[in-house]
Formats: C-alpha cells, structure tokens, sequence
C-alpha cells in the first residue's frame, strides 16, 4: 500500500475529531435564536398551529422559536426558502401537505425537489378540512349547495389559500364528484381570503379546519361539512363530505424540515423536542381548542408518509384537470 499524502493524511487524522465537534454541537443544540420558516402568512391555522409548538419549543430549549413568515405560490416561495438555507439547524420550517405532496404533481415547473432537498425532522398535526359558506347564500346543507351551483353555472366562486393547497385540492375534488362549475379564487393564504368571503366577494371556502371552526362559532360563517372519514370532534354536527359525495376524503397535516444535508444527530434531537412539545399539556390543550390533531412521527415515518401521500394524491389531481404553470 503507497504512503498516503500529507492532505489525506490530515484528513484522516482530523475525522474523528470533525465528527466529535458535530456530535457536540447537535448535544447542544440550540445555542442561539431558530429561525422556523412559515411558508402561509400569518393569522391563518397553519400559522396559528406553528405559533402553538414553537413557543412550547421555546419554552423547553431557553432559545427562541421564530416564526418568519414567507407566503406565496401556495407555499412554494416559503419552501424554497427552507430549502436553500444552510443546514446548520437554525433555518427550518414548515413539512406541508401542500408543497410536499400535492405541488409536484399540481406545478408544471417548481424551484426546489421534494425528494432532494429537504430533511424531514417530525410530523406535528392533521386537520381535516372544512366547507363553509357566507351567511347569506341560499343554502344550509351540502345537498342545497350542490343543486345552487349546478343550476347556476359558472356563477359561483371559491377562495382558497392558494393554489396547490389542500383547500384548493378539496374545492377541485368537490367540482369534480358534484359535476358543478364554479369559480377558484386563490389568495396568498387563508386571511386574507377570510375577509373576502365575510365582505361577500366570494361565495365558499374550504380551509383547514382551526380557521373555520373558529368563524363557525362566532356566527360569521355557516359549516356545511368535513373532509374526513369521520365526523370532527370539534364539530359532531357536521356531516361528512362523504356522505353526500362518496369518495371524497382529505386530510391536511403539517410537520418539521429543514435543508438537506441537516446533520443526523441534530434532526434526532430536534425531532425528539418536538414529541416532548407535543406531549405537552400547553400543546395538547391548544390544539384541542383548535380542533387539531397531533400527530408524531420520527423522520424516516415522516418522510415516508410524504410520499406516499404524493403518490396517493396525484391521481386525484390529474383527474380534476388542476394545473398551474
């Protein structure tokens, strides 16, 4: 065997100690501020639900959670952000359902790779969406909705979040299994598309359902129904999407990720505090209030659930005839 060269010589020599001084830096993780990327603006659930689990997050670490919101593209812009950010732990953001697994098939054209470019780190929730309608639209019941809009083509609208986003998917799955034409009005995440739909511009909305429930409850709103393949529990009076339109089912969920290349023993770790938060008596109490569902996974599960539900969704989406360029 030839001698090795002085620089792989060093190398060699250095190895143990490069990988020592990152085993020490994931143990102590964080030492300074995390920056936690929201890729929807704020006041609309996915913020609000962030909100809830990085200040826990906070409170556990003794470093600030901060959550910088970055909207647009139905979470695109927010999501490239993440994935162009180094990979030292103090950039992550938001794992969701809607430029994770829907976007790939939905975008002709996107900035980053889901397969590639990303670290999952944890799951944190699930929500089902919610159909609502303004008050003063004719209609009490999904069945009342479905016969307004087939009599009426092309008279009706619906906001969503964005394009690309499960409430977006949900208003094209509901035209597809009802046979009705109306209108997508997209918006740079559900607040603003809120204060349309209460001043009367738009007609429906599906959204996440902590944004909607809340609306529901203070009278601004009428819920129709839930995209899940159970009634809610924060919302037993209203029936399934499924019962009036069989096959019709979506859940929206939202984790952690980072950059690619994030070091293994510092997404352990922060997939570990993330469980503890979760756990948490702060936690668990919001998102009942919020009428979410915490839900855990380790980063292989997290990962692995990603894909699956690209896979799942994507006939759904070629079938509705959605496409953005």
């Amino acid at each position: 065997m030839g001698k090795l060269t002085l620089k792989r010589r060093a190398f060699v020599l250095a190895t143990p100690f490069l990988a020592s001084g990152i085993a020490r830096a994931a143990d102590a993780w964080p030492t300074k501020p995390v920056k936690y990327i929201n890729v929807f603006p704020p006041g609309g659930p996915t913020d609000t639900l962030s909100r809830i689990v990085c200040n826990q997050l906070s409170e556990l670490t003794g470093q600030q959670f901060i959550v910088d919101n970055k909207a647009g593209s139905g979470g695109n812009i927010g999501t490239d952000a993440i994935a162009k950010s180094a990979p030292d732990g103090y950039t992550i953001g938001l794992y969701t359902i809607a430029s994770q697994a829907i976007a790939p098939t939905l975008y002709a054209k996107l900035q980053f790779d889901v397969e590639k470019d990303f670290t999952a780190v944890a799951m944190m929730w699930a929500v089902p969406n919610m159909l609502m309608v303004r008050l003063d639209l004719p209609v009490k019941t999904v069945p009342e909705l479905i016969k307004l809009c087939a009599d009426n083509p092309g008279k009706y609208s619906f906001a969503s979040s964005g394009s690309g986003t499960s409430p977006h998917l949900s208003g094209e799955i509901f035209k597809q299994l009802a046979k009705v034409n109306i209108l997508h009005v997209p918006y740079r995440g559900s607040a603003p598309a809120y204060q349309d739909m209460l001043a009367g511009q738009v007609d429906m909305m599906f959204d996440n359902i902590p944004g909607p429930l809340g609306l529901m409850r203070s009278g601004k709103v009428r819920g129709l129904g839930v995209t899940s393949a159970t009634r809610h529990p924060a919302a037993m009076d209203l029936p399934r999407m499924s019962e009036f339109l069989p096959g019709f089912e979506i859940t929206s969920w939202g984790g952690i990720c980072g950059p690619a290349g994030l070091p293994p023993a510092m997404v352990e770790k922060c997939a570990a505090l993330t469980k503890q938060a979760l756990d948490s008596a702060p936690v668990k109490a919001a998102f009942e209030q919020q009428g979410a569902t915490a839900i855990w996974m380790n980063p292989a599960d997290t990962a692995a659930y990603r894909a699956r539900d690209e896979k799942r969704l994507a006939p759904v989406i070629k079938a509705s005839g959605a496409k953005v360029d």
